[in-house]
């Protein structure tokens, strides 16, 4: 009884405001996805990720085994989707990235928080931050057919993550006044991605349910049973490997549409990835924290 209260205490702010942001599209209210969307990836999310970095009083090597955990994860989780991809002989450009890269933003990100405090968030945001350097090299390569990966080092996030990480190396603090700052613009982020994942999925319409089901959940599996086998293999403390393991298995990112509508790949296709995902975590997360907490 301990465990469902300590699990429904995580995940009902969560999905709660990623209900709100449904509820507020389906009442007919203006929300402009788009600016939320550039305000997150641009200023809020990155000022987060790097005053976590900064001030994270987890020892920086296993941070780094972290970082070496989460990449080795999604190299495992990308051989194995591809082989998927190409039994299930379907189009790589739609489907092999967001097999692959999971919502660790808009979802991990507040999971970790509520369920570990702030070292899981501090976790969470070195996976969040590997997930996001693949996804805007390895990822925008996939769905756009080509290009220079090297485009991701435009990203504010990108380069939120390398600063924060030499702060945090070097032990460098920023002056009060501006860490405030930085701290209160990053404390939006978390709210407003998750109420824009809700507006996002209440806008998405799905042409199919079928094909989506049978992905999402062999998604879930490959990406749990992926990162629970590094997890064990590196040896990662227990609050890691459970953050690991939740961030890698979050749901299809709302970004992955994004990008396909973007570049030209069946977006309709990943609605379905995105929306069905998402709904299915509504159980797969809960489930999944009983095992971690």
């Amino acid at each position: 009884m301990n465990l469902l209260l300590t699990v429904l205490e995580i995940v009902t702010p969560v999905f709660t405001l990623g209900a709100l942001g449904f509820l507020w599209v389906k009442l007919g209210f203006e929300y402009k996805v788009e600016f939320v969307t550039r305000l997150a990836m641009t200023l809020s999310v990155p000022c987060l990720i790097f005053t976590s970095l900064m001030q994270t009083e987890i020892d920086p090597r296993a941070l780094a085994t972290l970082s070496y955990a989460a990449l080795t994860t999604y190299g495992v989780v990308g051989m194995l989707s591809f082989m998927l991809v190409k039994f299930a002989k379907l189009p790589v450009r739609t489907y092999y990235a967001p097999l692959i890269f999971g919502n660790t933003g808009n979802l991990g990100l507040p999971l970790a928080l509520f369920a570990f405090g702030q070292i899981g968030l501090g976790y969470a945001v070195v996976v969040f931050a590997s997930m996001a350097i693949l996804s805007f090299t390895f990822g925008v390569w996939l769905v756009s057919g080509g290009g220079s990966p090297l485009k991701a080092l435009k990203e504010p996030i990108v380069a939120a993550t390398l600063l924060g990480a030499l702060f945090m190396w070097q032990g460098w603090q920023t002056p009060k006044p501006i860490t405030n700052t930085l701290e209160l613009i990053g404390q939006i982020a978390i709210p407003i991605m998750l109420l824009t994942l809700g507006v996002a999925v209440a806008r998405l319409k799905p042409k199919s349910l079928g094909l989506p089901v049978l992905l999402s959940l062999q998604k879930t599996l490959i990406c749990i049973g992926a990162a629970v086998g590094v997890g064990v293999w590196l040896d990662l403390p227990p609050v890691a490997l459970a953050v690991l393991v939740m961030q890698v298995s979050t749901p299809v990112a709302v970004t992955s549409y994004m990008l396909a509508e973007k570049y030209g790949a069946d977006s309709d296709a990943v609605a379905g990835l995105v929306v069905v995902s998402t709904v299915l975590s509504v159980f797969t997360i809960p489930l999944t924290l009983v095992f971690l907490v």
